[in-house]
């Protein structure tokens, strides 16, 4: 069973930066071939998209992050990454790691087959 550890969150001030890691484990498959995503979840509000990475290396982001967030992998690590710059308050959530079952899937988009527990991002103003 896949497995998805997120760290690296935390209480900062608006303007700061963080990076986010997750770590995977129990792929059986090739992990450079696997989509991986970031996703978010604040108080109140529906889990929405922050960015994802496919097999071929591809990008995209929320346009809510798009110039301050940078998603990269390290595949022989299976490590995921989300360098998060000049944070803002509306940043606060809870952030997720996701990876899916499938291999060479193009559309960030789809649905995801497996979740980390999550790591806590607070933005005070």
């Amino acid at each position: 069973q896949v497995q998805l550890v997120e760290s690296g969150g935390g209480l900062v001030q608006a303007g700061a930066s963080l990076r986010l890691s997750c770590a995977a484990s129990g792929v059986t498959d090739d992990y450079s071939l696997l989509r991986m995503a970031w996703f978010r979840q604040a108080p109140g509000k529906e889990r929405e998209f922050v960015a994802g990475s496919t097999w071929r290396g591809a990008t995209d982001y929320a346009d809510s992050v798009k110039g301050r967030f940078t998603i990269s992998r390290d595949n022989a690590k299976k490590m995921v990454y989300l360098q998060m710059n000049s944070l803002k308050p509306e940043d606060t959530a809870r952030y997720y790691c996701a990876t899916d079952r499938r291999l060479y899937v193009d559309n960030i988009l789809l649905p995801y087959d497996f979740w980390g527990q999550g790591t806590q991002v607070t933005v005070s103003s």
